[in-house]
């Protein structure tokens, strides 16, 4: 027996203002959460691609092809609801970042690991007037309270939907800087998603690339550059 799936039953998709923000609609139904809140945007330009997502519908509808609205959804009925949770768990990231900790070989890594992050932990050092405690091999190594308070910091200004595209820009490289380096502008996303794979890239260099882990790394960095255009959509 197949399992029952929505299917397209709007002719019409149009976006129009809803009090400071933006409402897609379904002919004559406004668009909402899964959690049935009304999906109200910042932006013109977000629900305009919301509203080209659903407009793109034929016949079953198909989620995995919708993540403007799937991160708009998200912002609404996550982020909004649990934004105290949302920054601790990412402020989690901020205290064993990636990038603060380096291989103790072989030597070429590590040079490579130093070449690419060390201007990034230079940057945030100057930039948010903080100290970074970097290490090698896997001991953890503790971040002073002032370094973590100013990063908890960074997340205050913004917005449930910049928070949501800032929390996938954290989880899919596994550092807080790096999301902080594309939110300030400081690289291209495509630049710094490569540094947060020089691990990865690494050992594809010595042992070759695997099929299904290359598929895997592709659909991350999409949704890596997603969640980076959706925080300048939210603008």
């Amino acid at each position: 027996m197949s399992e029952w799936a929505a299917k397209r039953f709007w002719k019409d998709v149009g976006v129009t203002a809803d009090g400071a923000g933006f409402s897609v609609w379904l002919d004559d139904r406004p668009l909402r959460t899964p959690a049935k809140r009304a999906l109200v945007m910042p932006t013109e330009a977000m629900a305009e691609r919301v509203a080209r997502e659903w407009d793109e519908q034929e016949g079953v509808i198909d989620p995995a092809a919708m993540p403007w609205t799937r991160s708009a959804n998200s912002a609404v009925d996550k982020v909004g609801p649990q934004r105290a949770e949302v920054e601790a768990h990412l402020a989690g990231y901020a205290a064993t970042d990636h990038l603060c900790y380096r291989a103790d070989g072989p030597v070429g890594l590590a040079a490579r690991q130093s070449a690419h992050w060390d201007p990034l932990i230079d940057w945030a050092a100057s930039r948010f007037d903080v100290s970074l405690n970097v290490t090698s091999g896997v001991m953890p190594v503790e971040q002073p309270d002032k370094t973590l308070g100013r990063f908890r910091q960074t997340m205050a200004p913004l917005t449930e939907f910049e928070l949501t595209g800032f929390h996938d820009l954290v989880t899919l490289s596994g550092s807080f800087l790096i999301a902080l380096a594309v939110l300030e502008g400081r690289e291209s996303p495509e630049a710094l998603w490569r540094a947060s794979r020089i691990d990865e890239d690494w050992q594809i260099e010595q042992w070759g690339e695997d099929e299904e882990a290359a598929e895997h790394a592709t659909l991350r960095q999409a949704a890596f550059l997603h969640g980076a255009d959706f925080i300048g959509i939210a603008k």
